[in-house]
């Protein structure tokens, strides 16, 4: 099962629920929230089967909307959980600062997690959680933190949470 099938059938019962949204669970009602913010979208989530197999490139101009809506789910799950810690807070600093808007906040955010998830992809390694946060501090006007976070992907390749503890 492809990615984008994945995707649009997480999507698919948020938009066969639309009249009656307290029958959908919490994150398909962030999806749902997510949905009725991008109307931009209704074309592709009215004719799901027609996009499953589509190909999105930069060059076509056009943003895997799939995507699109999975990034601000995983942007709003992170802020709610604060994790990676500090995101929580810069997510709210932003929704203030676009007088609460949060899809212009987390569109800010979506490219830092995006940058972040393109260079994992790109040197075949798991995320940079110092370099994704310090792509979002900056959006808050915060550099770099000054200690270092341990990357989950490196827990099992060295001692450094022993040498830590």
């Amino acid at each position: 099962m492809s990615t984008h099938t994945m995707s649009a059938d997480f999507f698919r019962p948020c938009l066969a629920t639309t009249p009656h949204p307290l029958q959908l669970d919490g994150l398909q009602q962030k999806a749902l929230r997510i949905i009725e913010a991008h109307p931009e979208y209704s074309r592709y989530l009215e004719n799901i089967e027609d996009y499953l197999d589509k190909t999105w490139t930069p060059e076509e101009g056009e943003t895997n909307p799939f995507l699109h809506m999975s990034l601000h789910l995983s942007l709003q799950e992170q802020a709610a959980i604060d994790q990676p810690p500090g995101i929580r807070v810069i997510h709210g600093q932003l929704c203030v600062r676009y007088g609460g808007d949060w899809v212009r906040a987390e569109h800010d955010m979506m490219d830092a997690l995006a940058e972040t998830i393109w260079e994992a992809q790109r040197y075949g390694r798991g995320l940079d959680v110092n370099a994704y946060m310090t792509r979002l501090r900056k959006l808050v006007g915060l550099g770099q933190e000054e200690t270092a976070r341990i990357n989950p992907h490196e827990v099992g390749v060295s001692g450094i949470i022993s040498e830590r503890a």
